[in-house]
């Protein structure tokens, strides 16, 4: 397990530098990406930024709960692992670890494609993209990815011709507090490790159910952020999983991810 190298920034950046990216982007990276708002099927990767992400990912498909998806993630054997973090010429690359929240929801959708089978899908927070590529393998007659940090794009993008997928469209917007979509399911994993951000994904994911009747579907492995948000008490727990010994060791000693169903009440007040 890295001690002092990316990993540990990264999960340390869950709870403390992650939050202000979806606030405000260190640098603001995508002030140089305006023209790549939203990425689609068929558009070309820029070749340069290809060949860093080829060169310093591994791909993988072991060590989590979904063997059946490959992804580039930075592992114990990639060089950023051991290197400086100032040496990563892009944004934080948080979309690089498969993190148990995600990997939770991926799992439950490849089990369970009945609940995504025709239906219209927003991966919000995709990260990696393994949530997205799940709905895909599951028949999801539509999917959109959404994060803000433009190289996640390029890396889901990658992802899917890993396995062998046509790109699905990818947004990297912030759209929360944004109009509700017309979604038939909401898919969200780790999202809730800073108190701003959670409520406001508690506020809009509620208005997308007041408003589009949106099914939401939540991943997390219990951390405290979670557990002790007022979103809690509105979530019902649909499954709990096992987590690997890689992913637990990589996780500092989380033992287990669950799916959780939102379902918040009638008598909440109107958003």
């Amino acid at each position: 397990m890295a001690s002092c190298g990316w990993k540990r920034l990264l999960l340390l950046g869950l709870q403390n530098i992650l939050p202000k990216a979806w606030r405000s982007r260190r640098g603001d990276p995508s002030l140089s990406w305006k023209r790549c708002c939203h990425w689609s099927a068929g558009k070309s990767l820029d070749p340069e930024v290809r060949a860093f992400l080829e060169e310093n990912t591994e791909v993988t498909s072991s060590g989590h709960l979904t063997p059946e998806i490959r992804l580039r993630l930075l592992t114990p054997r990639c060089r950023f692992w051991r290197e400086k973090p100032d040496l990563w010429p892009y944004g934080d690359p948080f979309w690089a670890i498969y993190w148990p929240g995600g990997q939770a929801l991926s799992r439950y959708i490849l089990d369970n494609p009945r609940v995504v089978k025709g239906r219209s899908v927003l991966d919000l927070g995709s990260g990696c993209g393994a949530t997205a590529i799940a709905a895909v393998m599951s028949g999801a007659s539509e999917v959109l990815a959404n994060d803000i940090d433009p190289i996640a794009g390029m890396a889901m993008i990658l992802n899917c011709e890993l396995n062998h997928l046509n790109p699905f469209p990818i947004t990297i917007k912030n759209i929360i507090n944004s109009e509700a979509g017309n979604w038939d399911l909401i898919v969200l994993g780790d999202m809730f490790y800073d108190e701003q951000l959670a409520d406001g994904l508690h506020h809009w994911l509620r208005k997308c159910i007041r408003i589009q009747q949106t099914e939401v579907l939540i991943g997390d492995p219990g951390r405290h952020q979670f557990l002790s948000h007022s979103i809690r008490s509105q979530l019902h727990k649909v499954i709990e999983y096992s987590l690997p010994e890689y992913t637990r060791q990589e996780n500092y000693g989380l033992t287990s991810s669950s799916v959780w169903s939102y379902q918040p009440s009638n008598n909440l007040e109107n958003c």
